[in-house]
């Protein structure tokens, strides 16, 4: 069965760690950080021009993957809302002891309450675990995209990626 994002629109695990935006996993393992799950080099840089540190370069060609620089990199998130791809993740896999923080881009309504109880998913939308709602950050400045903090258990923090969509009340 062939896998990545040109047969199935997913990333392979072997694509993402091959991306100049993906961390290492020492990186990974000193606290929260940026990960960049961009492996397709199409015309684009909101992530590059959202960065007030400098930390993501994608520079000439627009179409080279971003670089993320963990060096200048503050956690701020303010690249997460602006990926058209909402390829731009942040995880901390030491948020607690034995949680993750996982924060990801959502574009849907409902939006969920910070303590909601929801479903966790992985790339490929696939139910992962429960989470909790630790944070829902939606400034003016964001058009529309909501970044969604949750807390999983620690061992899926390199899974999980998003949530369930929630019901309509």
């Amino acid at each position: 069965m062939k896998q990545g994002v040109s047969y199935t629109g997913v990333p392979s695990i072997e694509e993402l760690e091959a991306s100049p935006g993906y961390p290492s996993e020492g990186a990974l393992e000193l606290g929260a950080i940026v990960v960049i799950e961009c492996v397709q080099e199409i015309p684009c840089n909101p992530c590059e021009t959202a960065c007030p540190m400098g930390a993501i370069a994608v520079g000439e060609p627009i179409t080279n993957l971003p670089r993320l620089d963990t060096a200048k990199c503050t956690d701020c998130g303010l690249c997460i809302p602006v990926c058209p791809g909402q390829a731009i993740f942040r995880v901390d896999l030491n948020h607690s002891s034995g949680e993750a923080a996982i924060s990801f881009p959502y574009e849907f309504l409902p939006r969920p309450h910070r303590g909601d109880r929801v479903v966790a998913v992985d790339r490929e939308g696939n139910s992962v675990c429960q989470a909790n709602v630790l944070r829902v950050v939606m400034p003016t400045s964001y058009d529309g995209t909501a970044v969604i903090t949750i807390l999983v258990p620690r061992e899926h923090g390199m899974h999980v990626r998003g949530m369930q969509r929630m019901a309509r009340e």
